[in-house]
């Protein structure tokens, strides 16, 4: 069994503070996919995004494994937060006249975390913090200095190799102690961020342009979107994360597909609604283009499928609940360029709530009170 902390490791203030960064730059890709909806601008989008969110991903196993509330670990994580920040402002003009700074501030990042993890992952080998120092931080320099298709070529190809390391490297990285209460939530908060900027952009939006009923119903609605989505996360499925580290064999096969690769699928799938949000913000009397569609609906379905790999991943079983919810908003997209963007908005709100409210029945039916762990049934069946 893989060895733990004895007491439980709390998510700490320099962390809190170190995600505002993260706030930023994920503003900065929903306003990509805003201002391009079409395939390709979502791919450019998710490029971008990978090398934040494994920057992010890297600073949390840092933090899992130090105490960075001492002097040295804690100014890491700031001095990481300024490559972010630097990555962030770079973000709106990363294929134009920023390439260099987004993959030089990238590059520094990956070289602080390997020299912060560097005793830590002693004896591993190739692993995420060496592949990134010396790989795909020199391939998101070259593709900064590169232009055009060269650049998303060589964007794409380092954004991949840091997604394949952790699953080639995942014998060598089982020794890794990682304390398993911290890594939920840790994850689960940047859950909240992308749902925070859904949020956001929906005020932003309505802040810019005048104020009508149509308007406000459809700011109603894009939190209604929100709150479902927040409630499909953290009132089961979170508790699902945690259970199932606690009970791992070998946490480390847990914490790779779950954490940060299951993660990144609910992180992406909320950054496209956001993105979508916007537009049925703007005319929300107006029929959604197929693109503007295709991120609200697809989106939403990609967040609740990704919750059907996470469970098998942890407990061998089908989230029928879930995956028959993604599929009914796959079929509920064709349908929604022929209404208002309101009414398909509104349509999507219906479909999260009646997924709420079914596994809130399967909840009080599988709630056992004796238990210590008292939802753990419950769990099992909706996480």
């Amino acid at each position: 069994m893989t060895p733990v902390a004895e007491q439980e490791k709390r998510v700490t203030w320099a962390e809190l503070f170190f995600d505002l960064v993260f706030v930023v730059a994920v503003t900065q890709v929903s306003g990509l996919l805003h201002d391009d909806h079409s395939w390709s601008g979502a791919v450019r989008a998710l490029v971008v995004f990978i090398p934040i969110y494994w920057a992010w991903v890297g600073t949390t196993m840092h933090a899992n494994l130090h105490d960075v509330d001492r002097t040295r670990a804690r100014m890491g994580v700031f001095a990481v937060g300024l490559c972010g920040l630097f990555m962030a402002l770079a973000l709106p003009e990363a294929y134009e006249s920023h390439g260099l700074l987004f993959g030089a501030s990238y590059w520094a990042a990956r070289l602080l975390l390997y020299a912060l993890m560097r005793r830590s992952y002693r004896g591993v080998g190739i692993n995420p913090f060496t592949a990134a120092a010396f790989v795909t931080g020199p391939l998101l320099t070259l593709g900064g200095l590169a232009h055009g298709n060269v650049r998303v070529t060589l964007w794409a190809l380092a954004a991949a190799v840091d997604l394949l390391v952790p699953f080639l490297a995942r014998r060598r990285m089982a020794r890794i102690a990682y304390e398993p209460s911290h890594l939920p939530e840790r994850f689960g908060l940047f859950v909240i961020i992308a749902l925070g900027e859904s949020v956001a952009e929906a005020c932003k939006v309505a802040a810019e342009q005048p104020v009508t009923p149509a308007r406000l119903a459809a700011v109603a609605v894009a939190f209604a979107v929100a709150c479902a989505l927040w409630w499909v996360y953290f009132v089961f499925a979170a508790g699902a994360i945690r259970y199932a580290l606690r009970t791992a064999e070998v946490a480390m096969e847990v914490i790779r597909p779950v954490l940060p690769y299951g993660h990144l699928g609910f992180i992406g799938g909320v950054i496209a609604v956001a993105a979508a949000t916007g537009e049925v913000i703007l005319h929300p009397l107006d029929h959604l283009h197929t693109d503007s569609a295709a991120l609200l609906f697809g989106g939403t379905a990609l967040y609740l499928a990704t919750f059907g790999y996470t469970r098998w991943q942890m407990f061998r079983t089908v989230s029928t609940t879930r995956l028959s919810a993604a599929g009914l908003c796959l079929a509920l997209l064709p349908l929604a360029t022929y209404v208002p963007a309101l009414a398909a908005m509104t349509a999507l709100t219906a479909a999260l709530v009646a997924l709420n409210v079914w596994e809130a029945r399967i909840a009080h039916r599988y709630e056992d009170p004796e238990r210590d762990f008292p939802y753990t049934n419950v769990e099992r069946r909706t996480g």
